[in-house]
């Protein structure tokens, strides 16, 4: 399974992806499922990617090759003129891919399927996050839905609905992503560390370096241990069920 998220905030965007793939409990391997494209000065993208991994990688690699040899390979998502048209390449690669022959068979039971978030900035142009749908469709954050999930979002989607605030610092907004991916590998044994994190500064229209979280990590520590106490915490502060005594 996978779990990602990407938040829009005053001042940019946070993506943060696990790395743990499954099939079956004795087959667990590491892939990454946060990808980056820039030309510094003009444009920034960033995509995540939950689904079947062989859908995925032809996604990105296609996307990949096109930047490459772009005068062979048009449309380049490197040369769209805006961040909606980048959404719709993406949309149609995977639609494209989803669709090529070898996999109709399966179509109906989604093995192929796969979801994608897509998120950046190109000069002119505000900063903008998408989620694809394998159907090639896709809808755009805006107030009412500033953040998207996608993969295994229910355990950790609590504290983001709770805690978000588009207005805070990205110290604040890893934090939260933090906890909210604990919960979610608390929860759920096809999630897991490392985790890839991705910040864009809006209006820089360069990419910030691309960090990774491991299981071990000191700070990652602290949240985890720090989080559970703090429910327990908050659990012992709430007032006790009264039963009927006569009951």
């Amino acid at each position: 399974m996978t779990y990602c998220v990407g938040l829009m905030l005053d001042r940019g965007l946070v993506m943060m992806a696990d790395t743990r793939t499954n099939a079956g409990v004795d087959n667990i391997s590491t892939f990454r499922k946060l990808f980056t494209w820039q030309v510094p000065g003009e444009r920034v993208l960033m995509l995540m990617t939950a689904g079947n991994l062989a859908t995925t990688q032809a996604v990105v690699s296609l996307l990949d090759e096109r930047t490459k040899a772009h005068g062979e390979r048009d449309p380049s998502i490197n040369e769209v003129p805006s961040m909606f048209q980048a959404a719709r390449l993406v949309a149609d690669t995977l639609r494209s891919v989803i669709a090529q022959p070898g996999t109709q068979g399966q179509r109906a039971e989604g093995t192929f399927n796969a979801t994608l978030i897509l998120g950046g900035q190109i000069k002119g142009g505000p900063v903008r996050l998408f989620l694809i749908y394998p159907e090639g469709n896709f809808i755009e954050a805006g107030a009412d839905t500033p953040f998207f999930q996608i993969g295994e979002t229910k355990y950790g989607r609590p504290i983001l609905v709770r805690a978000y605030d588009r207005t805070m610092g990205f110290e604040q907004a890893i934090k939260l992503l933090l906890v909210s991916f604990d919960s979610t590998v608390k929860a759920n044994l096809s999630v897991g560390p490392p985790f890839d994190l991705q910040l864009y500064r809006a209006g820089s229209l360069t990419l910030e370096p691309q960090l990774r979280i491991a299981a071990g990590d000191p700070y990652y520590h602290a949240i985890s241990a720090g989080w559970g106490e703090a429910l327990k915490t908050a659990l012992d502060s709430l007032p006790d069920f009264e039963l009927d005594a006569g009951g």
